[in-house]
């Protein structure tokens, strides 16, 4: 297949239909439809089923879906460095990071690299830890910021940005909000929203209640932090999460407080093993690193 086939199967699974797959490349419907019919002779096996009107990939299809995303993001990156280039900039930056990072310590990294760096155009991505790896991997983005163990960094080139340890967090008017830190037996008998056992910061949670003794009993369970904050601020329960996740929900009321047992956690930039970091990238680096740090002083105040 050529990049315009996959385009156009791409165009047909996003939008279900030929019409619609048709709109958005600006080609014709009979156009695509002839395409798909191409690209099934040529692959010897169907790429569709038709389902109520509706053109649904089969699970070959969804595998070449996935597996040209990273083709279709470099072409991505290519045609805005063109761009860059036209227009006369100076340099380019292009980042991604998982969401804590990307909700607490990025936007204001970003902000203050800009104030310094005026005629650079920056691309910011956020996805999983897995996507981020991928992207830097890739070279789709120069620099990766993960949120993770000590214990486990997310890559062998991977660089500490700062350390910082899990906190709790609770509606402003909850019994315990008066205290100075929380341990896991002040959480009994109080609902509580629990990380999934499966990730990374559920595993290192629930260690931290074995410790001193205690299991998590959980009223809610889900694999993000943000997620568990929002549940916390609407009134579900109390949790442990991430202290960058937890400080802009303080902004809004939310109390913060210190957990122990502590549980570490730490931010990482991952960078690529085939390129050295730009001269952009290091600034940038260094931007982060900086902001991590004062949050981490922030949220633990």
């Amino acid at each position: 297949m050529n990049l315009r086939q996959i385009e156009v199967l791409r165009a047909v699974i996003r939008c279900e239909t030929t019409m619609g797959a048709a709109r958005e490349l600006a080609m014709s419907q009979p156009a695509v439809s002839n395409a798909i019919k191409h690209m099934e002779r040529q692959a010897g096996f169907a790429l569709f089923e038709r389902v109520n009107n509706r053109l649904l990939p089969t699970a070959d299809a969804r595998t070449l879906f996935a597996e040209s995303e990273s083709i279709f993001e470099l072409h991505s990156t290519l045609n805005s460095r063109i761009q860059d280039m036209r227009e006369r900039r100076t340099g380019h930056l292009r980042v991604i990071s998982t969401p804590p990072l990307a909700n607490a310590g990025l936007p204001v990294g970003l902000r203050n690299f800009m104030a310094k760096h005026a005629d650079v155009r920056a691309h910011v991505d956020v996805g999983d830890a897995r996507r981020v790896l991928d992207a830097v991997q890739s070279g789709v983005s120069e620099l990766g910021f993960v949120l993770a163990s000590p214990r486990t960094p997310p890559s062998a080139h991977a660089q500490v940005l700062v350390h910082s340890n899990m906190v709790c967090v609770m509606p402003p008017q909850h019994a315990l909000a008066s205290r100075e830190l929380v341990r896991p037996q002040d959480l009994a008998g109080f609902p509580f929203v629990a990380l999934h056992r499966d990730t990374t910061f559920g595993k290192a949670v629930r260690q931290s209640f074995l410790k001193v003794g205690e299991t998590v009993d959980y009223l809610a369970e889900t694999r993000y932090c943000h997620t568990a904050c929002l549940l916390v601020e609407s009134g579900v329960g109390v949790s442990v999460v991430d202290p960058f996740s937890a400080l802009a929900f303080r902004r809004t009321g939310m109390v913060v407080k210190r957990f122990e047992p502590q549980t570490p956690v730490t931010a990482y930039v991952v960078v690529s093993d085939r390129q050295p970091v730009s001269r952009l990238g290091g600034f940038f680096i260094d931007e982060m690193r900086r902001v991590l740090e004062s949050v981490d002083v922030d949220v633990h105040a």
